[in-house]
């Protein structure tokens, strides 16, 4: 610990310790203000944009309570309706995968881990379908249950994998058995969805990732499961920091690292599961949100965690925000942007120096 701190190299992807705290702390408040003050601008855009033909004047008058807008039963569906229920399923979902993806690439030491590249978002999706479909689950709180299976399955596997073997063997490991693994569940989801018509009737509008299905009786069981992963999370905060040290490093500051990965598993399967009955699996979020945060928070778990999710929040408002613009006057699901901007950025991410630095170490 103490070469790495004096060498300003690398352990696992994550950077030692800045020597003046004040400093980082400064630009982790100011990157906390302008990510809220930016969430509350992109939640009143996405709450104005584009409704039908109605002017922008008129949806501004709506919200701002004028009488005479807020008779318009065209602006209550939309904004109350429809808008307000994305603005919360961008929230949810974003909060759950920018956690979850910075969690991950904690745990594996490995800055391509993320929930949907490995698989534990598509295992989230199978054990949904599989729980609708063959054992005739219909309560909101049980088909819970089974995606929260599902991807403590997934998540169970990958971190059997990231304990595994060491250095670039391991990182290029990992990245190739969770591509193997999101084929196999994807197919597997795909099979069930088209084989059952009303599997696909229920599902298959969130099977390319979308933010319009959220629903209150779906919604509801889900608050107090994200909430007690984010507690799990935050409280594992401490421990992923000696983590990042190696294994023996992590028993030396008295650590048990095996049950870290069993809390991590379990946090992984309480968010992704939590994500993925809201919104599909969709693609990228937790990986670039998780980059950008550690650029801002350097080592500090707690604030990376918290930034992550933050970051990802307003990159899902955002996207959801485009696609409606983007090809006037059809709409799009936010999945399909975030590939187009994913792909190119997970190129850039996999052919950099420090992901090179991070496989060496890990």
């Amino acid at each position: 610990m103490l070469v790495a701190q004096e060498t300003g190299a690398s352990v696992g992807g994550i950077e030692p310790p800045p020597s003046c705290p004040a400093g980082p702390l400064r630009r982790i408040l100011s990157a906390a203000v302008v990510l809220t003050v930016l969430l509350a601008i992109l939640t009143g855009l996405y709450l104005l944009v584009r409704i039908s033909s109605r002017p922008v004047a008129r949806a501004w008058d709506f919200l701002m309570g004028d009488p005479s807008a807020r008779v318009d039963a065209h602006f209550r569906l939309v904004i109350l309706d429809v808008r307000l229920r994305g603005t919360f399923a961008a929230v949810f979902v974003g909060v759950c995968l920018g956690a979850a993806g910075c969690l991950l690439q904690a745990v594996t030491r490995n800055p391509l881990a993320d929930s949907w590249l490995i698989g534990v978002n598509f295992g989230c999706s199978l054990g949904l379908v599989i729980g609708f479909t063959y054992f005739g689950v219909r309560s909101s709180y049980v088909l819970l249950v089974w995606a929260l299976a599902g991807g403590m399955a997934a998540s169970v596997v990958v971190l059997l994998l990231a304990a595994w073997g060491r250095g670039a063997a391991s990182l290029l490991r990992l990245v190739l058995v969770g591509s193997a693994l999101v084929a196999t569940f994807y197919g597997m989801t795909s099979y069930v969805l088209l084989s059952t018509q009303s599997t696909f009737d229920t599902f298959g509008y969130w099977t390319i990732g979308s933010l319009a299905g959220l629903k209150t009786s779906v919604t509801c069981p889900l608050i107090p499961v994200i909430v007690i992963g984010l507690l799990v999370v935050f409280g594992s905060a401490r421990s992923l920091v000696a983590l990042a040290l190696g294994e023996d490093g992590a028993r030396a500051l008295g650590h048990r690292p095996g049950l870290i990965r069993v809390v991590v598993a379990a946090a992984l399967a309480l968010l992704a599961g939590s994500a993925v009955p809201i919104s599909g699996p969709i693609a990228f979020v937790g990986l670039l949100t998780s980059h950008a945060a550690r650029a801002v928070s350097g080592s500090r778990m707690a604030a990376q965690l918290a930034l992550s999710a933050l970051i990802a929040v307003d990159v899902m408002i955002a996207a959801d925000i485009l696609t409606r613009v983007a090809i006037r006057p059809w709409e799009t699901a936010v999945s399909v942007f975030l590939a187009f901007v994913g792909g190119p950025l997970l190129i850039w991410i996999a052919r950099s120096r420090r992901l090179s630095t991070a496989g060496g170490t890990a």
